[in-house]
């Protein structure tokens, strides 16, 4: 059946589970923050540029974890706890932590970020099903667009950024492992470092456009989960 009105409970129950998601977010990447530092600190006081790309993406994917949760948090989290959801949070740290203890070993490097990506696009594709049901359950012409409008980029990191991504890193991983004397001895694995941070940064600065975009969205979404009227603009 679908929801027209939410009761206080549903309400408060909403939003204690919102709470556990952004407080468990926190943590998780608050533990790979501190794996991430260790190898910071030796990049940057050795002067060892070489390393310094997988330092910056390696900040850029925590700061990409933090913010696509969050934003999953303000348009698909609600009551129920969806465990399947919050379980691949922690797996996926743990992989992702693994992979910041290895900048220094560009084939181990790319070959963890590629399974990884391989988590995360898992993850997309469980909460794709979460927006599902959302869907589903809603029948408010705001919480629609919205999730509508969700559920459209969910597809496309599914379908093709996050496969690409899997792949490129993979493919570096094979390459380096092969090729030895030419990229770890010469470093030319600094290349395709440098490449996958920029393909990082792109990525984020495509993240926050989208969170952009949705506000207005998500705005309106909640006045109508409260049961509350938008407040008109003036003129």
């Amino acid at each position: 059946m679908a929801i027209k009105e939410q009761s206080f409970t549903v309400k408060e129950l909403d939003s204690l589970v919102m709470t556990v998601e952004l407080t468990l977010v926190s943590i998780v990447q608050g533990v790979a923050l501190s794996v991430l530092v260790p190898p910071a600190v030796a990049a940057a006081t050795g002067l060892d540029f070489a390393l310094l790309p997988y330092v910056v993406t390696g900040l850029v994917v925590i700061l990409l974890f933090w913010s696509r949760s969050l934003l999953h948090t303000f348009t698909v989290i609600r009551w129920p706890l969806e465990f399947a959801h919050n379980f691949l949070y922690i797996a996926s740290t743990l992989v992702e932590s693994v992979a910041l203890s290895q900048l220094a070993s560009p084939a181990r490097w790319f070959a963890l970020t590629a399974a990884y990506g391989a988590f995360i696009w898992t993850l997309f594709a469980v909460d794709l099903r979460m927006i599902r049901r959302r869907l589903a359950e809603y029948n408010l012409p705001g919480a629609l667009a919205l999730l509508r409008a969700v559920e459209r980029e969910q597809l496309l990191n599914v379908r093709l950024l996050m496969p690409t991504a899997v792949l490129f890193n993979a493919a570096v991983a094979l390459v380096v492992r092969l090729y030895p004397e030419l990229f770890v001895a010469r470093q030319l694995h600094a290349v395709f470092g440098a490449l996958q941070t920029v393909f990082a940064l792109a990525y984020l600065v495509y993240s926050t456009r989208f969170y952009r975009r949705l506000l207005p969205l998500i705005v309106a979404a909640q006045y109508e989960w409260n049961g509350e009227e938008m407040p008109k603009s003036g003129g």
